[in-house]
């Protein structure tokens, strides 16, 4: 075992037959361990497949663990193998998309923008348009595989909506969690851009793009992706009412983390705020009053238009006086508070003064 790794580092095929060998199994029971198909296995060990990319898939796990591997070898040997088949590729030009995967990303834009889109596409292709809708299609759908690989339901779904098996559907995952723009396969766009992807729509003026999803397949709300102009960030300056406050614990208490950072992201042009202000802002910030809850609405709601016994409070009323209370409470405090702050900020005065 040793001898095979120092004289072929990184050739992940290699190890897993010396280990079948060693163990007596075979490529059947390694693809019943991983939950592919056997062919699989078997273009995998031939080297007519190159390794699927660790981060992408769960196999090298699954499939260490029959072969009594230390965990994570697997992984790293085809890491190393994918680098450096990637070193020898980086000299090819890329190629462009097949007819049908751009016919089926056609057949899914927008039907007031198809045409357009079409013109452009035909006058330049595999330009900077098609590359850009085709990599942010690619990317919500596989975040979706991705996350949903673990998932037998979901993956017993779409196998029946492609008409293929549970373990075929695995590894047309697999092997589509690990391709790119530049190596997309009409058979990936059957198996998941076609069932997957409901519409896309793009703003030509700011190239943002919108993607909905099968909703049958991928409840939630559409993808959008735009391209946002920012200003550079401003190197940070902690303002000295900050400072003098943080400082004062009569002012900042037990303020959380949380809190001050809140206060320490707060930005000012042409003013200088005092630490009496940073107090009141975080105040504002605990008071409950200034937030709507949940509960708070459904509570409003519910109670709103009933009618009550005679001489009952209504819950609503309840309510409205417990926050009257909480918020007097809350007002003697500040106002204890701020005398604490102004006799401290006097005698401090007095003091200067009787050195002076």
């Amino acid at each position: 075992m040793a001898l095979i790794e120092r004289r072929h580092p990184v050739d992940v095929s290699l190890v897993i037959k010396q280990r079948l060998e060693e163990l007596g199994l075979e490529q059947r029971e390694l693809a019943a361990a991983a939950e592919v198909t056997e062919s699989y296995i078997s273009q995998l060990l031939t080297r007519k497949k190159l390794p699927p990319a660790p981060a992408r898939t769960d196999i090298y796990d699954k499939m260490g663990k029959l072969l009594k591997l230390p965990s994570g070898q697997l992984s790293k040997l085809a890491d190393h193998q994918r680098k450096k088949e990637l070193k020898r590729n980086l000299g090819d030009p890329p190629t462009p998309l097949f007819k049908e995967i751009r016919e089926l990303i056609l057949r899914k834009c927008a039907p007031d923008k198809e045409r357009q889109i079409r013109e452009i596409l035909e006058k330049q292709p595999f330009g900077e348009l098609e590359r850009l809708v085709t990599q942010k299609l690619l990317d919500v759908v596989k975040r979706v595989a991705k996350e949903e690989l673990e998932s037998e339901n979901w993956l017993h779904l779409v196998a029946r909506l492609s008409g293929r098996s549970y373990e075929q559907m695995r590894v047309i995952i697999l092997e589509f969690l690990d391709t790119d723009v530049f190596n997309l396969s009409p058979e990936s766009c059957v198996s998941f851009l076609e069932p997957l992807i409901e519409s896309w729509n793009i703003d030509l003026t700011t190239f943002g793009v919108e993607i909905v999803l099968n909703r049958r397949l991928v409840p939630g709300h559409p993808r959008k992706f735009e391209f946002v102009e920012r200003e550079p960030d401003q190197p940070f300056q902690e303002e000295p009412g900050l400072k003098e406050f943080l400082r004062d614990p009569s002012l900042s208490g037990e303020a959380t983390e949380e809190e001050i950072e809140f206060l320490k992201r707060l930005r000012f042009k042409g003013k200088r705020p005092t630490p009496l202000y940073y107090y009141r802002e975080l105040q504002t910030l605990r008071d409950p009053l200034h937030f709507r809850a949940l509960m708070t609405q459904t509570l409003q709601k519910e109670t709103l238009g009933q009618s009550q016994p005679e001489g009952s409070v209504a819950p609503m009323q309840k309510y409205l006086e417990a926050n009257g209370i909480e918020k007097q409470l809350q007002l003697d405090g500040r106002k204890r508070a701020i005398q604490r702050w102004a006799g401290n900020k006097g005698s401090r005065g007095k003091k200067q003064r009787a050195t002076s």
